[in-house]
């Protein structure tokens, strides 16, 4: 599960902890976090990568950006039920995402919820359908 990395956007938040932090000097921190959690996942250090990512999480929940890495993180980790978490939290709040609907269809068949899956894979071949590989894991979870 290969995207490109972003970064993460949205509105600054006030600082939870009260710390004196400006919302400039959070959104600073929580962008080196996502963009040190993403440089490990292309690397390939997927369960290190879930460390600084879960921080920004912390941080921003509604980022989709952060939550979206986080998921691609915990599945390529093996850590399937986490990713789906994630995956869905992206849904939730980008319900036209169709990377996010795959994501979290492969994240449900991985947990054995293929009906769930179903759902989410067709609906990312529906919105994507130019993407063979969306169209292949729907056909193969229909199929079953």
């Amino acid at each position: 599960m290969t995207r490109p990395a972003g970064p993460a956007s949205g509105a600054e938040t006030p600082d939870p902890g009260g710390s004196g932090v400006s919302p400039e000097e959070r959104g600073e921190h929580v962008y080196d976090l996502f963009s040190r959690g993403t440089a490990l996942l292309e690397a390939g250090d997927f369960a290190a990568a879930t460390v600084p990512l879960e921080r920004a999480r912390a941080f921003e929940p509604d980022k989709t950006s952060i939550r979206e890495a986080l998921g691609r993180a915990y599945f390529r980790a093996g850590l399937y039920a986490e990713a789906r978490e994630e995956f869905a939290a992206v849904v939730e709040r980008a319900p036209v995402n169709d990377f996010a609907h795959f994501c979290l269809g492969r994240s449900l068949e991985k947990t054995g919820r293929r009906v769930e899956a179903r759902r989410h894979l067709v609906l990312a071949a529906c919105l994507r359908p130019d993407r063979a590989d969306y169209r292949a894991f729907r056909d193969r979870l229909r199929a079953a």
